[in-house]
């Protein structure tokens, strides 16, 4: 490592213990941020002071937080999410399909609003896009992550994640449909003055492996009063449709197609 005059490691030790920041520190003494960097891992190891990342998780501080922004990045989690929490490596990944630029954005606004401050990053990969936020304290928000795949362990929300789905009901929905569902327009005949004729009309499909998430599903579709039915496709009872017209037109006001 490249020698510095002592005078200029005290300044910056100075400054960072006045809580500037790595990056600003380094472009103002005009010393590599990795200097800065083992400067004051250094100086903490020779104070005895152990580093604690400072957090904005709502669960750990108390800050109050974007609940409607909560409940649609819950169901987005619910559907194409995921934790990474091991010991070097933490992160919250929301998987969406690359022809879907808006629902890229959504997805990372919803992230930043429930916490701003981690690092959110988008990754490109063949047909869609992983978008991720760098804190193991998603572990705290989403505490129905565990080992395995979802459909092989329970899935239950606590009672403050009740709370938020009972007050923003539409938003949860949204995340699920955004995340495994979607809306489509289906077709079937029927007799109209002695002729058989096509009729085509929307219908909207949501299809998920667990049980415990199409129950959480359709138990607030039943609070919305949105009509739906249980649909077996190919011998596997994973789908749950919304075909009613009043009930497709409540749905497309609120929840709508991705894009």
């Amino acid at each position: 490592m490249e020698q510095h005059n002592p005078s200029i490691r005290e300044e910056a030790l100075a400054l960072l213990r006045r809580g500037l920041s790595n990056r600003a520190v380094a472009e103002q003494l005009n010393v590599p941020r990795g200097t800065v960097g083992w400067w004051l891992s250094e100086d903490r190891r020779q104070r005895g002071v152990t580093y604690q990342r400072p957090t904005d998780c709502p669960r750990c501080t108390g800050r109050r937080f974007d609940a409607p922004a909560y409940a649609y990045l819950l169901g987005l989690y619910l559907g194409d999410g995921h934790i990474i929490s091991k010991a070097k490596q933490h992160h919250l990944s929301i998987f969406c399909t690359a022809s879907w630029p808006g629902l890229i954005d959504a997805a990372e606004d919803a992230m930043r609003r429930v916490m701003p401050m981690p690092n959110v990053r988008r990754r490109s990969r063949q047909g869609c896009a992983e978008v991720k936020s760098f804190t193991k304290h998603w572990t705290c928000m989403f505490p129905q992550h565990g080992p395995g795949k979802k459909h092989e362990r329970e899935i239950a929300l606590e009672p403050w994640q009740q709370d938020i789905v009972k007050a923003h009901p539409w938003e949860f929905i949204r995340g699920l449909i955004h995340s495994d569902g979607c809306r489509a327009v289906n077709w079937t005949t029927r007799m109209v003055n002695g002729e058989r004729k096509r009729y085509e009309y929307p219908r909207y499909w949501f299809t998920n492996v667990s049980d415990d998430i199409r129950q959480l599903y359709t138990d607030t579709l039943d609070m919305l009063g949105i009509e739906w039915t249980h649909c077996t496709r190919h011998g596997k009872p994973y789908n749950i449709s919304v075909a009613r017209k009043a009930s497709v037109a409540l749905m497309d006001a609120h929840v709508g197609p991705k894009h």
